[in-house]
């Protein structure tokens, strides 16, 4: 048997028995990554290719950082998990450095995004009982159409996706859903009883879509005018994906809640938090709500390194100006089916008339990596340390698909 046979086998028995004992609960382009160092990952078979999704934006800082990486060896050697019963020497450290990063006063660390969000929820709706005085069990939050924020029960409950909810219902009450982007919507939606507004700056899963400008701003100054808490999402547009450290940060917007994950630890590890400041966190006393493996140490290091990475090698800079050459170069694309284009630093779409799907996968027969969201949206989100010259490949690559 030929070595490429052998190769081929192995790709064949890894997908087959991810299908026979995983759940069917993904789609995943059909390869199997067995190594991966910066913009670059290859499969099973030695075929290299550009990755640009990034791990849906939880590697910005590249895959298998050797900064990162040493912390994440060096802290293990040592002491990864105490649970929050005893304190351990990396989480105050840990939780100066976000708070500082995002200029507020608390940090409340967890593990994944969707629990960062649902963090968040508990603490608006205790801030607004227990500090604006909204009676109990009324407390209301707006979000958005087309909004994504995780896949509790409880966020799967406020989406406007029928696919994300469907039969996975009874759902928590409290949420109103308003238009993405239109203040007035928002406006005739707050009452005494709203708590909180739940925004992503840039609705990702949607399709990459941006407010009108200004929203944000004015968003912002109608909460602070209500009494009403504004929450970001920047679990994906955070960190420097966008361009700036937050997306919140083209428009000078500073939220009251931060909800952060995927890159604060560099994709190695689950790491997430809500930053606010101190009046907003402390509604929470002790057992009111924790998590095991929220704060720990291994988890504390590699974040506090993956942040210093973002600083250290100027990657927010490298975003926004990256973004903006590749956002030019995508727009010179002339096919038929290209309805739109769109994006901001390193986070573009693309979006068709026709189903994405097989774009990317003709994308991969050539050596690129992305992922359609919503069918017909073709989403590129390079690692932040990939290199001109890489995304200049990747735009030949682009160019002979669409010439097809």
């Amino acid at each position: 048997m030929t070595d490429s046979a052998t190769m081929l086998r192995a790709t064949d028995e890894c997908i087959s028995r991810e299908d026979a004992w995983g759940a069917h609960n993904y789609h995943p382009l059909d390869l199997v990554i067995a190594h991966a160092e910066g913009a670059w990952v290859t499969d099973v078979e030695g075929h290299r290719y550009l990755d640009c999704l990034s791990a849906y934006s939880a590697v910005n800082q590249g895959h298998c950082h050797p900064r990162i990486l040493a912390t994440l060896v060096e802290q293990a050697s040592r002491v990864t998990l105490t649970s929050r019963a005893f304190r351990n020497e990396q989480l105050g450290a840990f939780c100066e450095a976000l708070a500082q990063l995002c200029g507020m006063e608390t940090v409340l660390p967890m593990n994944t995004g969707a629990e960062a969000v649902e963090t968040a929820i508990k603490a608006a709706r205790r801030w607004g009982y227990t500090r604006k005085g909204i009676p109990d069990g009324q407390a209301t939050i707006i979000a958005f159409d087309n909004n994504f924020h995780g896949r509790t029960t409880t966020i799967v409950g406020f989406s406007s996706e029928p696919s994300y909810k469907a039969h996975f219902g009874p759902f928590a009450p409290g949420f109103v859903l308003v238009p993405f982007g239109d203040l007035a919507a928002v406006r005739a939606a707050m009452t005494t009883n709203t708590c909180a507004v739940l925004i992503e700056p840039i609705q990702c899963e949607a399709g990459v879509l941006l407010p009108p400008d200004g929203f944000l701003r004015e968003l912002s100054s109608l909460c602070a005018a209500q009494n009403v808490l504004l929450i970001a999402d920047e679990i994906q547009t955070g960190l420097g994906r966008t361009g700036r450290m937050f997306a919140c940060d083209h428009e000078d917007v500073r939220p009251d809640m931060y909800v952060l994950g995927k890159a604060l630890s560099g994709g190695f590890y689950p790491v997430s938090a809500v930053v606010s400041r101190r009046d907003v966190l402390d509604v929470f006393g002790p057992g009111s709500h924790g998590s095991t493996f929220g704060g720990n140490p291994l988890g504390c290091a590699v974040a506090r390194t993956a942040i210093r990475v973002l600083q250290d090698e100027q990657l927010i800079e490298r975003s926004a100006t990256l973004g903006a050459w590749l956002l030019s170069e995508l727009r010179t694309l002339q096919h038929p089916s290209i309805k739109a284009v769109r994006g901001r630093g390193l986070m573009l779409a693309i979006e068709l008339h026709e189903a994405a799907r097989p774009f990317c996968e003709a994308l991969k027969d050539r050596g690129v990596l992305c992922k359609e969201t919503h069918d017909s949206v073709i989403r590129l989100s390079p690692p932040l340390v990939v290199s001109r010259e890489d995304l200049a490949w990747a735009m030949t690559q682009l160019r002979a698909v669409f010439a097809q």
